[in-house]
């Protein structure tokens, strides 16, 4: 990833853009942080925020115009949050901060006319710049327009404070007569720069040409001027327009660039999108005493309504995610330090495979944002260049291969066919769950569809082209296409949205249908209707591979309807239809949070779930929840449970077996000797084993390996044997006890250790 595609990726994920009501505020003062300490009664928590951010926060706070109110979220169908009456509590009960200013002075001198809010905010930020600054008020009573503001609402020892707390920070305060055009020429010649604030209580006269300009500049290069707000006396605004010109006098007398990096300055528009789906409007609270104001309890209680906006849509959708604590952008940046800088860490690692590359955060993103896609580039990247964990999706890449080797793969023309109009490509879990399933639906694609269809066992590809391994990808879909071509490039049918997604994607040339969209038009088989029994309402889990098939979902639906199955629809389905932890081969690289995932999705409601994925009926299956898929319900008297990973490679041997021998009267190759190896595993060994990714063929070949002359270990306490083989990278360790007709196994596990033999030292 380069650093200009990170920062195209960052400027997408719109999370850090300010909530509406800080991208209102001219000084940005962060209102939801603070609004979320006053609910929690933490005012003194919540005063730190407008001390960091506020001139004069004692008088802000008391007469702040507040045009953040207008931009509240909640002022779209009620009441806004009363923001500026809380400010107002803040400050009236806690006390005043003193200001300390450890930066080095600075030897050019400043002078700033008048004592309005623009001038005293100029003041207040340019004496902490290290500036020494002389404030001359042409007033007899220095505070400007302040001055005219009622006692009750700004009391007169307020603003006697802050003039203290400007002359305690250094500044020289001076009052004067009126000011003329000669006794601005005198300060621009004696100062380095001068401001004058127009808010001044007295009449300044036309001493200085004002444009109006944001920066404050005037017709004079060293004359800087400010306090002339719309709407008229903003006090917030007019803040605004001091600190801005103190701004621009900073770096005219360092001689940088006046303008750069100032876009965000003043009010701004966000970007940022809030869900509003659900969200109650309550009414604003009212104090008991309005003369007084919120107590601390009415600040809490209207604190409160505050809905914290944010988006983190795809947070919301998303425990991968959620898991991660954060938002898309902050991903992305340790993605990019992972990949080019650390050069690989775990935690990161582990991020960038867990994704499940379902797309979901894409869809509910307000700007598509993907993270799907920044973790299958990542992963791709980490391949290529040797940074790929070997454990992180190994075991599903060796099903994979399993998969596509002569053990199940196979590519015929439909028995007694020398040419195929079509094949059927029913997928390797399919293959693995439901074998009888899959040599049903070939038989009826024959029956009822075309004679000339043909049959392709094996695997898409899938868990190479999530794993981010490209040749191996390539080289399986190779060996697809060039049985696809040998049978003459006919269209393929596929029963996995999986598999469809990789043809749609990698093979658009075999213009390739889902099963289910050919059913809905050809009509169910006549057995279907007479053998349905379901009925109980059904919820539809639609596959996350299927997210954008919206032709494949109305058929299944279509179908369900036609098997005489009530259908009630998930809050997450079609578009927004959740995984089940096993794309992207997250239940692989994250198990946990796979777990919850699917545990997610299987609260979401009390129905019965129905499917057309078996890898989502088994994953959810496991968890006892009842579901079933499509299948089970047009051929039920074959409903299958989820077999585990040893029986999946199991049956799709078998299943190639007996179609070859049922169909084409052929007997398949010699099974391999380790095979004929029987087995005795207890249920809760076999658990163990399977969130191990230990195959039963594994043992298998660790036994065949002692059989055969390989050492073993003997517990002298329970007379259980240990013994280890390595098959490939990973070493396996088995306890087993031999009995007279099988082997019974207690445990086993494995690592990619290597134990080193060697003299002693």
């Amino acid at each position: 990833m380069e650093q200009k595609e990170l920062r195209e990726l960052e400027q997408r994920c719109i999370q850090d853009e300010p909530p509406f009501c800080t991208a209102a505020c001219p000084l940005h003062m962060d209102a939801r942080l603070f609004l979320q300490h006053m609910a929690h009664g933490k005012t003194q928590a919540a005063r730190k925020i407008l001390d960091k951010t506020l001139p004069f926060p004692a008088i802000l706070g008391r007469i702040c115009d507040h045009p953040c109110e207008a931009r509240c979220r909640l002022g779209e169908a009620g009441d806004p949050i009363a923001i500026g009456a809380l400010e107002r509590a803040c400050v009236s009960s806690t006390p005043t901060g003193k200001t300390r200013v450890l930066v080095p002075q600075k030897e050019k001198r400043v002078a700033l006319v008048g004592s309005g809010m623009s001038s005293l905010t100029a003041a207040w930020d340019l004496v902490r710049k290290g500036y020494p600054v002389h404030l001359i008020d042409p007033a007899p009573s220095p505070g400007g327009t302040l001055q005219g503001i009622p006692e009750a609402t700004l009391p007169r020892g307020i603003i006697a404070d802050a003039l203290a707390e400007l002359r305690e920070m250094g500044v020289q305060l001076e009052t004067t007569g009126p000011m003329d055009s000669e006794r601005i020429d005198t300060l621009c010649t004696t100062f380095d720069a001068v401001y004058v604030g127009l808010d001044s209580a007295s009449e300044k006269n036309p001493v200085v040409t004002f444009t109006g300009d944001p920066s404050g500049s005037t017709d004079r290069e060293n004359l800087f001027a400010g306090g002339r707000s719309t709407p008229a006396n903003s006090p917030v605004l007019l803040a605004a327009q001091g600190r801005w010109a103190a701004t621009s006098m900073d770096r005219f007398l360092q001689n940088v660039s006046m303008t750069a990096g100032r876009e965000t300055e003043g009010a701004v528009t966000s970007r940022l999108y809030t869900n509003m789906d659900g969200v109650a409007h309550t009414p604003r609270t009212i104090a008991a005493n309005p003369n007084q104001g919120y107590t601390p309890e009415e600040a809490s209680t209207e604190a409160t309504r505050c809905i914290q906006c944010e988006c983190l849509e795809c947070v919301k959708v998303c425990p991968y995610l959620e898991k991660y604590k954060g938002s898309p952008r902050e991903y992305v940046r340790r993605i990019y330090n992972n990949l080019s800088i650390v050069k690989g860490t775990r935690t990161t690692n582990k991020m960038i495979n867990s994704c499940n590359l379902c797309g979901l955060c894409e869809t509910v993103c307000p700007t598509g944002f993907s993270m799907a896609e920044v973790c299958h580039t990542s992963r791709q990247h980490m391949v290529e260049t040797g940074k790929m964990p070997p454990s992180a999706h190994e075991f599903a890449l060796l099903d994979m291969a399993f998969s596509n080797s002569d053990d199940f793969f196979l590519v015929r023309h439909a028995p007694g066919e020398s040419s195929s109009a079509w094949l059927f490509f029913p997928g390797c879990q399919l293959g693995g769950a439901s074998p009888a399933h899959v040599a049903q639906a070939y038989g009826y694609l024959r029956e009822t569809h075309d004679t000339k269809t043909g049959l392709m066992l094996g695997c898409c590809g899938a868990p190479a082209h999530w794993g981010g391994d490209v040749p191996l990808f390539e080289s399986v879909l190779a060996q697809i296409k060039a049985g696809w071509k040998n049978l003459g490039k006919p269209q393929i049918i596929t029963a996995c949205s999986s598999c469809q997604s990789v043809f749609s994607q990698f093979l658009p040339e075999a213009d390739t249908v889902s099963l289910w969209s050919l059913m809905a038009d050809h009509g169910l088989p006549e057995t279907a209707r007479s053998s349905q029994t379901e009925t109980l309402p059904l919820a539809v889990i639609d596959p996350c591979t299927a997210r954008h098939e919206t032709d494949v979902q109305k058929s299944v639906r279509l179908l369900l309807n036609d098997l005489g199955a009530t259908v009630e629809e998930l809050p997450f389905s079609g578009e927004r239809t959740e995984c089940c932890g096993f794309g992207g081969l997250m239940s692989n690289a994250d198990p946990d949070v796979a777990r919850d995932l699917l545990e997610r999705r299987v609260q979401q409601s009390p129905l019965d779930y129905l499917t057309y994925c078996v890898v989502c009926r088994d994953h959810l299956a496991s968890t006892e929840k009842k579901t079933s898929h499509l299948f089970d319900l047009i051929w039920p008297e074959n409903r299958s449970t989820n077999p585990g990973y040893s029986l999946r490679q199991e049956n799709r041997t078998r299943l190639k077996s007996n179609i070859l021998k049922t169909l084409w009267h052929e007997e398949s190759e010699p099974e391999a000797p380790h095979r004929k190896i029987s087995l005795q595993i207890a249920p809760d060994v076999q658990d163990i084993l399977e969130s191990r990714r230990i195959l039963k063929e594994d043992i298998q070949q660790v036994l065949h390996h002692v059989k055969n002359g390989g050492e073993w270990l003997t517990n002298p306490t329970n007379g259980h044997k240990l013994a280890s083989y390595k098959p490939r990278k990973v070493t396996f360790w088995v306890e087993y006890q031999k009995l007279d007709d099988a082997w019974e196994i207690y445990n086993a596990y494995c690592h990619r250790m290597t134990v080193a033999k060697g003299d002693r030292q």
